[in-house]
């Protein structure tokens, strides 16, 4: 078993009044893999890396298969880390360097063979043409010297792994290849895994689930699709998704006993049951609605005439193939859509676009936290 709990673990710097990571209980089933994703400074790196040993922390506990792991050195602890920089002896080959824990931890030479062979292999460094286990880290491309960290990390065989922002270095083309990789590679080896990034893109296409942090704080962790339909909080609504959900500040109003968000600019009527009675128990007035760029003026939505519409200026048009990003400002608000590729588009000219409302979020003022 290689299941990593965290206990009421808190990270704080002397000198700085705040903790890095506060109070920060996590559950990471066997086998999972596990994404810590916020923006920088949030408290992801610093969680795993306390969970490597490589940070002490300053309250909780941590276990790895069970057993606590506090006061255990990092070399005890049966996990292995992929840093963002590589981390590869220059002097050694790519051999050498795979198989460089192995010699430090006295195995036998031809069981740090057949290691370091069946690793290449999954990674696609035993090609014998190109001769790759040979090669020194300064003849190879930054995808191929990710792997080789990937690999020396492969050859331990460890509990579990832990990726700090592997594929921060690498261009847009090979991060995508290399996120391919390490998923298959999960699926592969069937090991924990436990993934930091600041991408929410990574984050959601590589995660079983996904801990999305701030400030040191959890703000919710669930699986990708769940993230992204059921936000706990503007935060995590803002951040999951690409583009990023549009927020539309404004008040709720009652009209014979039905509920209304006024932006300023439009009023949209919040008229089914369900939205009815969650407004009824918040008991606010200020407010935040919420909507992704995917349920403005898409074709589902167009496609009923019962949805309300919402009249906007178009400030910038981006063709992207698929789908264009139009950016639009309706009043005080500014938001983007997501419409049909082939829709003819100009800039300057006014737009009328229907909004999904069954796909739409509400959040109080306050404390940010969805309502519905």
């Amino acid at each position: 078993m290689a299941e990593v709990v965290l206990s009421n673990v808190y990270k704080a710097y002397p000198g700085n009044p705040e903790p890095t990571v506060k109070d920060v209980n996590l559950e990471i089933k066997d086998k999972e893999f596990m994404v810590l994703v916020g923006p920088s400074g949030c408290g992801k790196s610093t969680t795993l890396r306390m969970i490597a040993g490589l940070e002490e922390i300053t309250g909780g506990t941590i276990s790895i298969g069970g057993t606590v792991v506090n006061d255990i050195p990092p070399k005890n602890r049966d996990i292995a880390m992929v840093f963002q920089n590589y981390a590869l002896y220059p002097h050694m080959s790519v051999y050498e360097n795979m198989a460089f824990g192995l010699r430090l931890r006295h195995f036998k030479k031809d069981e740090i063979d057949r290691r370091v062979r069946e690793a290449a292999a999954i990674l696609g460094l035993d090609d014998p043409k190109e001769n790759y286990l040979q090669r020194k880290p300064k003849h190879l491309s930054g995808g191929q010297r990710q792997r080789v960290a990937v690999g020396r990390a492969i050859v331990r065989q460890p509990k579990a792994f832990l990726f700090d922002e592997p594929l921060s270095n690498l261009d847009a083309k090979m991060r995508v290849q290399m996120r391919a990789e390490i998923s298959r590679l999960h699926q592969r080896l069937q090991s924990t895994m436990i993934y930091v990034t600041h991408d929410q893109v990574e984050a959601m296409t590589m995660g079983d689930r996904i801990c999305v942090m701030r400030d040191g704080i959890i703000q919710q962790v669930a699986d990708p699709i769940t993230l992204y339909n059921y936000p706990n909080n503007k935060f995590v609504a803002g951040f999951i998704g690409t583009p990023p959900m549009n927020f539309f500040e404004g008040r709720l109003l009652e009209k014979n006993g039905k509920f209304f968000f006024n932006e300023g600019s439009f009023e949209l009527e919040l008229g089914d049951e369900a939205w009815q009675q969650k407004l009824k128990q918040a008991g606010v007035t200020d407010v935040c609605f919420g909507l992704r760029p995917e349920n403005i003026g898409s074709e589902l939505a167009e496609q009923d005439p019962k949805l309300p519409r919402i009249k906007a200026k178009i400030e910038v048009i981006e063709p992207m193939g698929a789908e264009t990003h139009v950016y639009l400002s309706c009043g005080n608000s500014s938001f983007i859509a997501k419409l049909d590729p082939f829709r003819k588009l100009r800039y300057g000219e006014d737009i009328e676009l229907a909004l999904y409302m069954p796909k739409a979020h509400l959040f109080r003022n306050d404390t940010e936290e969805a309502i519905f």
